[in-house]
């Protein structure tokens, strides 16, 4: 059988031939056009097949030929802390989105700070509820950079521990992707049961400052200073009954040795 440089050795061009100019970078919406809604039923189609009659599959039960179709688009995530969620593997597509490789990458990555807060509690509700969420994306237009729009999928999965601490999802971006890194925006969201009829857990905000502006401390103490402060104070309202003590005494000059 032939290799790569002919059944001799030598160059399949022959001697005489030009050599063959450097090879142009492709990406793979320059190769096929994105598929978005295949992609995304797809995989949900792949994860529901896992369940058996379970609520939610296992890790151990996501084989890469399973989603073969999908699997540029694919992840699979880790969680490590509430709201936060790290890379294990990940497709070709979030590679050349981010323009490097992403394993061991946080999950908001992705995403601008502006749009970091939500993220940060959809990802939690999926874990905690657990629950399926879908999440629309874009990416403004910039130098070197058109406009993507995209869509990410989040599934829930056990780890072998058997709690909710996995998730396989897909990120599908559509356009050209340009300059990487490529950053979204979360336009919306929607969270679904992982059974039909359960009750949904909204994604709630995560800290103070999400959904409103976070009420600015004027650094008068409250008028009830004397009551004791309940467990749940906030750093503000302890900082409040902080006071000054001064002391007007001269410091006391050490004295002689003995």
């Amino acid at each position: 059988m032939a290799n790569d440089h002919g059944e001799d050795g030598d160059s399949p061009h022959g001697a005489d031939s030009p050599r063959p100019r450097p090879g142009k970078l492709l990406h793979l919406a320059d190769y096929e056009p994105v598929q978005l809604e295949r992609i995304l039923g797809e995989l949900r189609g792949y994860w529901e097949g896992l369940r058996h009659g379970r609520a939610i599959p296992d890790r151990a039960d996501v084989e890469p030929r399973g989603i073969r179709r999908s699997l540029d688009y694919a992840f699979i995530l880790e969680r490590i802390a509430p709201g936060a969620a790290r890379f294990r593997l990940a497709g070709r597509h979030l590679v050349d989105l981010m323009g490097m490789e992403v394993r061991g990458m946080p999950l908001c990555a992705f995403l601008h700070t502006s749009s970091r807060g939500r993220l940060s509690d959809v990802l939690e509700s999926v874990f905690r509820a657990p629950q399926i969420a879908e999440i629309a994306l874009a990416s403004p237009a910039g130098y070197g950079r058109p406009a993507l729009e995209g869509r990410m999928l989040l599934l829930p999965l056990r780890s072998d521990l058997g709690d909710v601490t996995r998730a396989l999802g897909c990120l599908v971006a559509e356009g050209r992707i340009g300059a990487a890194p490529r950053r979204f925006d979360l336009l919306s969201d929607i969270v679904s049961p992982v059974i039909p009829g359960a009750r949904v857990l909204e994604p709630s905000p995560s800290r103070p400052g999400f959904a409103e502006p976070a009420p600015r401390w004027n650094g008068a103490p409250p008028a009830d200073a004397g009551a004791p402060l309940p467990r749940d104070a906030s750093p503000e309202e302890r900082r409040a009954r902080f006071r000054l003590i001064r002391n007007d005494k001269p410091p006391r000059r050490p004295g002689p040795r003995p």
